[in-house]
């Protein structure tokens, strides 16, 4: 405001002056004075689409051109000051480019030759034109302080007074002027405005007396100062118009700067809003708070501010992962339960690893972590009987036979047996107990592993067979002489229910050995089929082949494949149900 009432003060004192101490050159150097002056202390904006409304009023001079004579181009301060006007004048912003002006001027007219006054009257203009402005960033920039700019339209012009023979006329217009931008409302204007008519006004009836010849123009020099007004739109309503607003969308009651932007006091790259340490410098993944030891976890906030750790444990470390800090956790190298301190315990029975006497099976806290299947207070491990609940005495299993011997060295748990025989009875009372007779119902021999022991013709029939039974060569088809052999086999198995009869096949080396295999598998079954044809359960009858792979002779000669050639016949004896 100071540097506004200095410059009135400097034009009120310049222009009060003796005005013939003024020449066309101290006048424009006057002028020159004023932009320059200014222009080293404002920094401005032209009317803009924040502010699209522009008014202003200005002071000047009118000057006459025409028939008579041509004031226009005589910068003479006397003839200046003769014809003083006053304007006002209303734009419109239309784009960065163009403006509408209506302009509207009042004041006096008239020629002066030589001092002598030809004519004068009043004279009032009006007129609507459109403005062509330089600081369009084409030419110019829009932020300079020195805003060029021309104009053309046309107006209304009334004049009245001694002399003044036609009263209106509608002259086109054309102009030129300065803007010199003090602020983003006010800025100092000069505007030169000249005028052609087309119908003539100022031939004087007075001598020398001539005929109006219509070549009247005129031009109007104005000094004034213009208004942007109105507000631009500021949809974040932080005092910086959208135009301006480097930050468009802060957000409401943000302090920002000039360009819209909001405040970082500290420097650290975070803004003041989001800044939960505003006189810190810090990181923008700790909201603007130091973080010394650099784990994303701000020092305010950082339980263990001198140890980088995890944002989810509020910045302590966790070297083994488990949600445990280092701090608490009683393993910290192991990666356990937050419930055991930290610890693991991979069987998942409560107990950590590292006291488990059991750490791979779930087991109970009372016996270290080790397992009691049976329940009986005695662990798995030391349990001879793990299934099946016993007193200590015995390591844990039971009697169920009461004979003395437990379940766990009792090979025979159900029977009341012989402790000298591991518990086991002699079922069959052949003198053979049952933990070594494989017989145990069926009286037998010591020689036959308590079995009965086949008979003396039995035992040759089956010799017989060995060799006797014979087959077509290369094939599975059982030759006819073999059939009294087989018919024999078959009466010795009716005769002896508690006989099971295993059938081999064998082969000598002639030939390809998966051949061979299957050869004698399928021989060992026609023999199996016969038998089962001939009446003897199918369920008492067995067989399989063995192809060339258990030779009872050599390969070599032609008897010793012959005897590898055969069907061999063993004898299982089945227990007897009654």
């Amino acid at each position: 405001m100071n540097k506004i009432l200095h410059l009135i003060q400097l034009i009120l004192k310049t222009t009060y002056q003796p005005l013939t101490r003024f020449t066309p050159v101290r006048l424009l150097s006057f002028f020159m004075f004023l932009f320059l002056f200014y222009g080293t202390i404002f920094n401005t904006s032209a009317q803009s689409k924040d502010r699209r409304w522009g008014a202003g009023f200005a002071g000047g001079t009118s000057v006459y051109a025409g028939y008579l004579g041509n004031g226009i181009m005589d910068f003479n301060f006397e003839i200046f000051r003769q014809n003083l006007l006053g304007s006002i004048q209303v734009s419109r912003y239309l784009n960065a480019s163009l403006d509408l002006m209506a302009t509207g001027t009042y004041g006096t007219w008239g020629y002066y030759d030589e001092g002598r006054q030809i004519f004068k009257g009043k004279m009032a203009h009006a007129n609507l034109t459109l403005k062509y402005k330089f600081n369009n960033n084409y030419f110019i920039s829009a932020d300079s302080k020195i805003a060029p700019y021309i104009f053309a339209g046309a107006g209304y012009s009334n004049f009245t007074g001694p002399n003044i023979r036609n009263g209106s006329d509608f002259p086109a217009i054309l102009g030129a002027g300065i803007n010199f931008k003090m602020s983003d409302v006010l800025s100092i204007n000069y505007q030169a405005t000249f005028g052609y008519m087309f119908v003539a006004y100022n031939n004087p009836n007075v001598s020398p007396f001539k005929a109006a010849t219509g070549t009247d123009q005129f031009m109007f020099h104005t000094l004034g100062f213009n208004f942007n007004l109105g507000m631009g739109k500021d949809e974040d309503k932080d005092g910086v118009t959208d135009a301006k607003d480097k930050c468009a969308h802060t957000p409401e009651k943000v302090k920002v700067d000039a360009k819209g932007c909001p405040l970082d006091s500290d420097g650290d790259g975070v803004l003041d809003f989001q800044d939960n340490c505003k006189d810190l410098a810090g990181t923008s993944s700790t909201k603007g708070c130091p973080d010394l030891d650099k784990d994303g976890v701000a020092d305010n906030e950082d339980q263990c501010p001198n140890e980088p750790g995890l944002i989810v444990l509020k910045g302590c470390p966790d070297t083994d992962g488990d949600g445990v800090i280092d701090s608490k956790d009683e393993c910290p190298n192991s990666k356990g339960l937050a419930t055991l301190g930290g610890c693991p315990d991979s069987d998942g029975d409560g107990v950590i690893d590292s006291k488990d006497k059991c750490p791979e099976v779930n087991g109970l806290a009372a016996l270290g972590g080790c397992p009691d299947t049976d329940t009986d207070g005695i662990e798995d491990s030391k349990d001879m009987c793990p299934n099946e609940k016993g007193p200590i005495s015995t390591n844990g299993c039971p009697d169920t036979d009461n004979d003395k011997v437990h379940n766990g060295i009792d090979k025979c748990p159900e029977v009341a047996g012989d402790p000298t025989h591991s518990g086991c009875p002699d079922s069959d009372k052949d003198g053979i107990y049952d933990d070594v007779d494989r017989c145990i119902n069926l009286p037998g021999v010591a020689s036959n592993n308590g079995c009965p022991e086949l008979k003396k013709e039995t035992k040759q029939l089956f010799q017989r067979a060995l060799q006797g039974i014979q087959f077509e060569n290369g094939k599975a088809v059982i030759k006819p002489a073999s059939f009294p052999i087989l018919n024999a086999i078959v009466k010795v198995m009716i005769e002896n229910p508690s006989y099971k009869l295993i059938i081999g096949g064998h082969t000598d080396n002639v030939g390809d050995d998966q051949m061979n295999m299957t050869l004698s598998n399928d021989r060992a079954a026609a023999v199996s089929n016969y038998l089962i044809k001939h009446g003897v359960d199918p369920l008492r009858v067995s067989s399989q082949g063995f192809g060339e792979s258990a030779p009872v002779d050599t390969n070599e000669t032609a008897k010793g494949k012959a005897r590898n050639r055969r069907v061999e016949f063993k004898v299982e004896f089945l227990e007897i149900v009654k």
